[in-house]
């Protein structure tokens, strides 16, 4: 008698019949077993359009850009590139006697040869770079851009091609204040690979740009991002106008190029923000209309010449700009005309506001002082000024900037007189020793004065442009600006020898 299938065999049975129809039908259905299986193994993928890339532009521009190294009697710091205040964070210096890193370093020294026995110790470290920055040639015959900060403490100079290549450069000139620098390369069998700089002007927030360099010795790098921001100021000189960029930007990109996607340098690399001392994708780039105006000029004479015409500027605020009835924030406020000064001669006066010059709105401070250091010595400007309530022009002619304008720090001296209180504005004065302007002996730090940072010393010397002799003439310049509606009453400061204007808010009764 046959034996009975347990249940648990039996269900089983069930299954390989059920499993062996079902094959059989997809076989039948799609035909072989062997492309069943197959289509069960096909992994995922997704049709997309081809994205463009930036290899064809890299191609066509890397030749031109070199890294950039500096010979000096100074030693090379431990991090490989001694470029003061162009980055920001902690150096190898700066880490705990116990970390690895640090012991490393000091077991190694900086040349990379062990600290081992036998090794001559206490001798003075040979010449070595004091910096590795980054440039790019500029003409065929071996013209190349790079910065100030990168060649300042140099005494010979070398660049290295894209192909290993290392050639010896001159300096031609150096310009500190916009922190550009150019060398030339001399060798006439040579024709260099070149880029042109091109028009920033053009340039808006969210284009693609690309940063080619030397960070951190590695030669011919490239990054991509995007202009983050135009028109930045970070207090790095008088011309700052900075474009803002989030490539990947470190130690060693500084003087290397930004190109649009045309393969036109729009921008020089020359800062970071940073508050670890690497890349977080705030870059700033001087821009290439700025460079190129520098540049003819170190090429042709070794040196820049900048117009001026001699007067101390400050921006105009909406508190200004009410005290004086400008419709708008715009333009430059001369603080002070130097005696003797192209302005000066030219009937500029303290309080005027530049808001034109040759027919050019004048947005700010900072774009006043580009415009006049574009204009050629000799030639003559027409500035269009806000004074008294009235748009006037007067004709300058501009000068060549002093290579050495020496600032007075003698301050008034205060004696003691009679005081007097302007309580509304937490404020006690006395009358100057020579009548012009009163002495302020006290500020209240809770009032607005002290907010707008009028000191004890400090000397006001107009209110709303006419001059002050006593408390009066404040308050009968407060009650004219109440009855032109004014919001704000405009004191001239003078402190030490320095002049400033302050718009006060006229309170209300």
């Amino acid at each position: 008698m046959p034996k009975e299938k347990s249940p648990s065999l039996y269900r089983k049975s069930l299954y390989a019949v059920a499993l062996t129809s079902a094959l059989a039908g997809a076989v039948l259905a799609n035909g072989p077993l062997s492309a069943v299986m197959r289509a069960y193994a096909e992994p995922v993928t997704v049709d997309t359009p081809a994205q463009p890339g930036f290899a064809d532009l890299v191609a066509k521009v890397r030749p031109a850009v070199v890294s950039v190294r500096v010979d000096s009697n100074k030693q090379m710091t431990s991090s490989g590139d001694d470029i003061p205040g162009f980055f920001s964070g902690p150096g190898f210096d700066q880490l705990p006697d116990n970390h690895p890193l640090k012991r490393f370093f000091k077991e190694f020294g900086q040349d990379g040869q062990a600290n081992r026995p036998g090794k001559r110790q206490g001798r003075p470290p040979r010449e070595r770079p004091v910096a590795q920055g980054s440039g790019f040639f500029i003409s065929d015959d071996g013209y190349i851009i790079t910065n100030n900060h990168v060649v300042a403490d140099g005494n010979a100079y070398s660049v290295v091609l894209q192909d290993g290549t290392e050639l010896d450069a001159k300096l031609v000139g150096t310009d500190p204040r916009t922190d550009l620098a150019v060398l030339k390369v001399n060798d006439p069998k040579r024709k260099f690979t070149y880029v042109a700089l091109g028009d920033d002007k053009s340039v808006r927030v969210g284009d693609w740009v690309v940063a080619v360099g030397n960070p951190f010795g590695l030669g011919g790098t490239v990054t991509a991002g995007i202009v983050s921001a135009l028109g930045r100021d970070i207090d790095a000189g008088p011309y700052d106008d900075f474009i803002q960029i989030d490539a990947s930007v470190n130690r060693g990109n500084s003087g290397g190029p930004t190109f649009n996607l045309n393969g036109q340098v729009i921008g020089i690399n020359t800062a970071i923000f940073s508050p670890s001392g690497g890349s977080v994708g705030i870059a700033f780039a001087i821009p290439a209309s700025t460079a190129k105006t520098v540049v003819d000029q170190i090429i042709k004479t070794g040196h820049v010449q900048r117009g001026w015409i001699g007067v101390s500027i400050q921006p105009v605020t909406k508190d200004i700009a009410d005290s004086i009835g400008l419709a708008e924030p715009k333009g430059a406020l001369v603080a002070a005309p130097q005696d003797g000064g192209p302005a000066a001669k030219a009937g500029i006066v303290a309080g005027d506001v530049v808001t034109a010059i040759n027919g050019e709105p004048v947005g700010d401070s900072r774009e006043l002082a580009r415009k006049i250091a574009a204009i050629a010595p000799g030639s003559k400007a027409e500035l269009t000024v806000w004074r008294q309530n009235a748009a006037k022009t007067v004709s300058v002619t501009i000068a060549s900037m002093p290579k050495d304008q020496q600032q007075s720090t003698t301050g008034r001296p205060i004696q003691p007189q009679e005081s007097q209180t302007l309580d509304s504005y937490g404020l006690t004065v006395v009358p100057s020793d020579d009548g012009d302007g009163v002495v302020v002996t006290d500020v209240d730090p809770d009032s607005d004065a002290a907010d707008k940072g009028i000191r004890s010393g400090d000397v006001i010397v107009t209110a709303n442009n006419k001059p002050v002799k006593d408390v009066g003439d404040i308050n009968a310049a407060i009650k004219d600006a109440e009855k032109e509606g004014r919001k704000a009453v405009l004191l001239q400061i003078q402190t030490n020898d320095q002049s400033r204007f302050v718009a006060l808010p006229i309170a209300k009764g």
